[in-house]
């Protein structure tokens, strides 16, 4: 039984349906959004059903763009011969976001995992062994969640570019800048130790 008018209930319900909206975190966004404007109310919802309508994935890379090819692809001060392998599109974000990172992506849109049915037909992975075969790449980062599903999907991907010869690279995993050694699990440190560089 619910204590709310039917359509407070089916939007509070709906609101629950997205990650990290938990009941509580969803009947406050719904009270929120009962007392926008109308103006405000009708914009939120055009802008969420112009995203879903409008966003695609690129033709080169499978990153969401709302273009055939993203701007990344289009952009001709990239470096074409390195690309960095993502899992997720907002992967990509956090890459540039460093800004040091000059090379093009692939867009993998998920990770295998067997427990969830998800092998490696189910990602990107064909499009990627396309663009090594149909490109001069001299370079591949493998820069996949430090996972299982992540480490498998890495692992998987270097076994197929191995035979083209092409430099498999992994991005290193450890410790954290300003993280305390005795808050890091064993399978961090392991990484931390593993990469490990000369200074």
């Amino acid at each position: 039984m619910s204590f709310y008018a039917a359509p407070i209930a089916k939007l509070i319900d709906e609101l629950s349906k997205l990650p990290g909206v938990g009941n509580k975190t969803a009947q406050r966004l719904a009270f929120y959004i009962l007392n926008m404007s109308q103006e405000d109310v009708e914009q939120l919802s055009s802008s969420i059903t112009d995203a879903k309508k409008n966003i695609k994935q690129c033709k080169i890379c499978c990153n969401i763009t709302d273009t055939d090819v993203c701007n990344i692809c289009s952009n001709p001060r990239r470096d074409s011969a390195m690309i960095c392998v993502v899992q997720d599109p907002k992967d990509v974000v956090a890459m540039e976001k460093t800004r040091e990172y000059k090379g093009l992506y692939h867009v993998l849109n998920g990770a295998i995992s067997p427990m969830e049915g998800i092998g490696p037909e189910e990602i990107r992975i064909k499009e990627l062994l396309r663009r090594v075969a149909d490109n001069e790449i001299k370079e591949i980062i493998l820069a996949t969640n430090p996972n299982i599903e992540g480490e498998a999907t890495a692992m998987y991907i270097s076994r197929l570019l191995k035979p083209a010869g092409i430099k498999v690279t992994r991005i290193a995993h450890g410790v954290p800048v300003g993280g305390d050694l005795e808050y890091a699990d064993e399978v961090t440190l392991m990484k931390a130790l593993e990469g490990r560089r000369e200074i």
